[in-house]
Formats: structure tokens, C-alpha cells, sequence
């Protein structure tokens, strides 16, 4: 069976359709495909063309590298098997995100996502300094089975690229951080550092921008209950806002 793959591709403010006719193989998905493309890029016209460039990692929904938009659904490449979407029509369409500063056809910069990484402090401060006991604190397995849920954020992307908030015209950094501010403040060591996150929240690019719009949780490739991290870290940060009005000393639990 005879497939097409109708890629939007070229750079920033030079974009263009280009079709490439495949031969469906059982369990091929679009990484596979993309790479019989690079192995000879002719356009399904005949004409010879560029290879199409995208990026990948670890194959197997990680790394969160191969982030797309498969027939207008922000997802990753790799798990984007093509037998399924065959059972609708014989042509596929591939485009790059659109939230994020284009490098060329498939390929964007997410950095921005890596950066709000930065701004809410995701990461677990231990530089010796606190007193965590002998073995340190103890987390019961139900709220380890919560963070570790957390924890699979890849940062792909596709949370943000369905998000309505998330445009030129917003400084929201989006549900993924929001989410990230929630793991690291849940975690026992992390909560020392509970109320500076809180207030990255607070700011412009925080939890006010969150339309609610819940988009996010519908395209998480791996089901990480954002809307409810939004709603959790809404009320938090109100409460922080409320110590930090009243003078209170930060909260640690």
C-alpha cells in the first residue's frame, strides 16, 4: 500500500508543502518514515529535494525531542504509529509546532520551556546545609506514586503547543512548569524551597495566565494530571500571597 506524506517544511517566513509517496510497512511510524525519506528525498511529483529535518532522541516517548503537529495534533513522532491514521486516509499531514521560534521544517526551539525549568527552580537544592536526619525524610508510597507521575514530564512541548494561553501576546510559561512548581514542592527536601516557587507563580508569567482551558491534559502523551497541578499550585500560590501580605514567615509543608 501506497501512503502519502504531506510535510509542511522551510524556514522562518519561507514555508511550503511538500508530498512524499511511501511504501506502508507493518509497524512503521512517522520517525521511520521521515528517515526512508532521508534515504532519498524525491517529492512525490519526482522532483529531487532536501532531506527533511527534524529532531528525535530516544525512540520510545522520553526524551520528548520528536514533538510535532501528526494530521494537527500536537504528539510525538515516535509513538505515532501509521497503520491507524491509514484506516482514515492514505495521506498524512506533518507541521512543525507553532508556539515555539522555528528552526527549520519540522525541527523548533523549545527553550523556553527549559528556561521556565530555570525560573521556577526545578530541581531539589541539597548542598548539605539543612539537617534532613539520619536517613533523611521518609515518603510514604502513596506520595511517591503522585511525584513519580509528575516526574514523566518529557518537557515536549505538546501541553503548550495546545494551550491557548500560551501565544505572543501572553508571558504565561505554561502548564508544564506550573506542574514541576507542584512535584518539587511536594517533595520533602524540595519544600524548603516551597514559597520562592510559589511566587514565580504569582508573577506575570505565572498561574494567572491559565485560562483553564484543559487542552493540556488531553494531549499529555503521558497523562500527567495537569489541570489538576493548575488548580493546586492556584491555591497555594493564593495562600502564599496571603503570607507574604500579612508578613508571615514562608511555609515548609
Amino acid at each position: 500500500m501506497i501512503f502519502t506524506l504531506r510535510i509542511y517544511r522551510g524556514t522562518p517566513g519561507h514555508q511550503y508543502w511538500e508530498e512524499f509517496a511511501l511504501q506502508y510497512e507493518p509497524g512503521l511510524n512517522v520517525i521511520s518514515a521521515l528517515m526512508e525519506i532521508q534515504k532519498n528525498p524525491i517529492t512525490k511529483q519526482g522532483k529531487k529535494t532536501t532531506p527533511v529535518v527534524w529532531e528525535q532522541g530516544c525512540l520510545e516517548e522520553v526524551c520528548g525531542s520528536c514533538s510535532m503537529l501528526v494530521n494537527g495534533h500536537p504528539r510525538q513522532a515516535c509513538t505515532a504509529l501509521i497503520e491507524p491514521y491509514l484506516q482514515h486516509s492514505s495521506t498524512i499531514t506533518l507541521a512543525p509546532f507553532t508556539k515555539f521560534p522555528l528552526i527549520r521544517d519540522l525541527y523548533v526551539d523549545r527553550k523556553q520551556m527549559f528556561e521556565a525549568l530555570k525560573k521556577v527552580r526545578a530541581w531539589i537544592a541539597v548542598d548539605g546545609t539543612w539537617d534532613t536526619g539520619q536517613f533523611g525524610p521518609k515518603v510514604s508510597p502513596e506520595v511517591q506514586e503522585a511525584l513519580y507521575v509528575l516526574s514523566t514530564c518529557m518537557t515536549c512541548g505538546c501541553c503548550s503547543e495546545s494551550c491557548p494561553q500560551v501565544s505572543a501576546d501572553s508571558s504565561f510559561m505554561g502548564p508544564s512548569a506550573m506542574s514541576q512548581i507542584r512535584l518539587f514542592n511536594d517533595h520533602p527536601t524540595g519544600k524548603l524551597q516551597k514559597s520562592e516557587r510559589l511566587r514565580v507563580a504569582l508573577g506575570d508569567e505565572g498561574i494567572a495566565g491559565c485560562g483553564n482551558a484543559q487542552n493540556c491534559a488531553r494531549v499529555c502523551p503521558k497523562n500527567i494530571p495537569l489541570t489538576e497541578s493548575l488548580a493546586l499550585i492556584n491555591k497555594e500560590a493564593s495562600k502564599q500571597a496571603v503570607r507574604d501580605l500579612l508578613g508571615l514567615p514562608d511555609a515548609k509543608n
